[in-house]
């Protein structure tokens, strides 16, 4: 049985974050789509991380539950956060973007206690719905303010949606307290370092560049972990047959440490 976040399990002093883009637990179109969001659980258990960063993440969408509901692993009843969640573990959704048949949003998964959930619309345009998650977490008898992000396509949307970030670091997140922002940044073209770091955030990863997309090939480093107060120790990306079949992207994962 996996230890309850409100006990002093963990991994140390180390903080072991994860961030993966679940592709709304589902994969393929027409007739060849199938439902991935079982085996998604099992991989991100497997992950063992104190907090998970994820996105696109459905807590409805009435047609897909139509479709998948009479497999034997059908759709799920809950939302997909909480169905995600390993046992134990504490969980905070927010929805994005609503389309005709349901939504998705971002989440996080917390083995630590966590606080009052945020939300912060920094959608650029009416065309692309963006979001980011604001989680206060208590780690190790400090507060890591957690915040997941998914950008924007157009690289001037995601110049603004920085700015936005940063804005709302400013206004929510005290100076001096420990912060983590991570998810998909969509940035190609490996432009955000620089911004973000005005911000005051690192990316971990020790200079390596660790590619997440497309899964099967990866060439991209669209996901991401940036910091402010922790060092990065180690990071790396899971790979595999099993892996590539889940989402469109692979998971990141860091280990960090205070600073």
């Amino acid at each position: 049985m996996r230890p309850h976040p409100h006990s002093t399990y963990g991994h140390g002093d180390t903080l072991r974050v994860a961030t993966y883009n679940i592709h709304k637990g589902v994969r393929g179109v027409g007739p060849r789509k199938r439902l991935e969001i079982h085996n998604l659980g099992l991989g991100i258990e497997a992950l063992d991380a104190d907090l998970v960063f994820l996105q696109e993440v459905r807590s409805f969408h009435h047609r897909e539950a139509r479709r998948f509901e009479r497999t034997w692993f059908g759709w799920p009843k809950e939302g997909q956060a909480d169905f995600l969640a390993p046992e134990g573990y504490e969980v905070a959704y927010r929805t994005n973007a609503v389309t005709k048949h349901g939504e998705h949003g971002n989440a996080l998964l917390s083995r630590w206690p966590i606080g009052d959930v945020g939300h912060h619309d920094v959608s650029d345009h009416r065309f692309e719905q963006r979001g980011l998650l604001h989680v206060p977490v208590s780690w190790n008898g400090s507060l890591v303010h957690a915040v997941v992000a998914h950008l924007g396509l157009m690289h001037a949307s995601r110049v603004r949606q920085v700015e936005r970030l940063a804005a709302f670091i400013e206004a929510h997140v005290p100076a001096g307290e420990l912060l983590v922002v991570a998810g998909d940044f969509n940035d190609w073209g490996e432009k955000l370092d620089a911004p973000m770091r005005e911000c005051g955030l690192d990316r971990a990863g020790n200079g390596a560049r660790l590619t997440t997309f497309p899964s099967r090939v990866p060439v991209f480093s669209l996901d991401r972990i940036y910091t402010r107060g922790l060092r990065c120790v180690s990071s790396t990306v899971p790979r595999g047959t099993a892996w590539a079949r889940m989402s469109d992207h692979l998971p990141l994962v860091a280990e960090l440490v205070l600073a």
